[in-house]
């Protein structure tokens, strides 16, 4: 299997590790910044830091205007992957888009020049490499730039497990506009609000900061490690303070975010006590809530409540941030509560080129996301 194929119209496909020393590594980079969709998860600098905790067996298809480590070389497409040798039983190989705990978007890097070339050659390029031509992408989005990018190519697909996630987004807006934003909250949501603000406010006034200085990062990683480790995931022992490889990618991601203005740590303080954060990468205007934690001493104050709350009345003042992706599951309320957009989201499995498998494959995808319903629907039941 070559690792490096020409295409028809004359681009380079690969197939790389990941390499933190690779000559690519600044073009990759490059790519990131200038991508028609914008995802902070597949970027070099956060990829890179969850290798060792999250990577084992991925590897980058690559699309570029000459083979990677030629100098001078530029990416127009990057997409995280690992191959499925027997996801449905059978040896039906696919290729599975990156995703763990902290990669919850799965949009690939195409040019933003040119998308429409750059995704032609991504979809040319498993079989020019001599890949599986199905690919599967979680988590990608299910409207907008990119669905219009597959209609327009014409390539077969199919989605699955599709939900739409809260979504802050105020691009545009003036600020008489912004100051409205959160009128749809019910009298009886507000009145929630202050109740809960008070028992939080009762031993002393809760201030919101919204961190980004680099050297003010490592501290807020520990503050936001030890509050997880004390609350029930701690007591579990699946907190982040027993889990030392996740804490060492999310120090990397800080630092490596942090040195280009990228990231911010939201927080509530009262006194030397922090008792809620955030962690939010940052792709230009859009912020993306990649973990939060919160104290559980009083769950009526519900300071992680009061943390979105918080955080949504200081981006309608103009904190500098217009758009907060929640990355929540399905059904998890804290970001739609306060915010009125949403993301649709679902699972696509895609027909890079001509496969005459592609309907098994569809099928059995399928009926694999309905035996995983059920099973989800009766797990709850016993637990109600």
């Amino acid at each position: 299997m070559p690792d490096t194929a020409t295409l028809p119209d004359g681009l380079t496909a690969a197939v790389r590790p990941l390499d933190p020393e690779a000559a690519w590594i600044p073009a990759w980079r490059a790519l990131g910044a200038e991508a028609q969709i914008r995802n902070p998860f597949y970027e070099a600098g956060y990829a890179l830091a969850a290798q060792k905790a999250f990577g084992a067996g991925v590897r980058l298809l690559i699309v570029a205007d000459r083979p990677p480590e030629a100098p001078g070389a530029r990416l127009l497409a990057v997409w995280p992957f690992q191959v499925s040798w027997r996801r449905w039983g059978l040896p039906l190989p696919v290729l599975m888009g990156w995703t763990h705990g902290y990669g919850p978007f799965g949009a690939p890097l195409l040019d933003g020049a040119d998308p429409e070339a750059a995704l032609a050659a991504l979809l040319a390029a498993p079989r020019a490499l001599g890949l599986p031509p199905r690919l599967y992408l979680p988590n990608a989005p299910a409207d907008g730039t990119f669905a219009d990018l597959l209609a327009a190519h014409g390539v077969r697909q199919a989605a699955y497990w599709r939900h739409e996630r809260g979504l802050l987004d105020v691009t545009g807006r003036s600020m008489p506009a912004r100051k409205t934003y959160l009128d749809h909250l019910s009298g009886k949501r507000r009145r929630k609000l202050r109740l809960a603000l008070q028992r939080l406010e009762a031993a002393g006034p809760v201030a919101l900061e919204i961190l980004d200085a680099p050297a003010a990062l490592d501290g807020a990683l520990d503050d936001h490690v030890a509050l997880e480790t004390a609350g029930w995931k701690g007591r579990a022992g699946t907190g982040l303070g027993q889990r030392p490889d996740e804490v060492a990618f999310l120090r990397a991601v800080l630092a490596d975010l942090g040195a280009e203005g990228r990231v911010r740590v939201a927080r509530l303080r009262r006194d030397g006590r922090i008792l809620a954060s955030a962690i939010l990468p940052l792709t230009g205007p859009e912020a993306w809530v990649l973990k939060i934690a919160h104290d559980e001493a009083d769950p009526e104050a519900a300071p992680g409540v009061q943390l979105i709350h918080r955080l949504t009345e200081a981006v309608l003042a103009g904190e500098g941030i217009d758009r907060i992706d929640s990355c929540a599951p399905p059904d998890f309320a804290l970001g739609s509560t306060f915010w009125t957009e949403r993301r649709p989201i679902a699972h696509l499995l895609v027909e890079a080129t001509r496969d005459p498998l592609f309907p098994l494959a569809r099928t059995l995808e399928r009926a694999r996301e309905r035996v995983a319903r059920a099973r989800l629907t009766s797990r709850s039941a016993r637990s109600a």
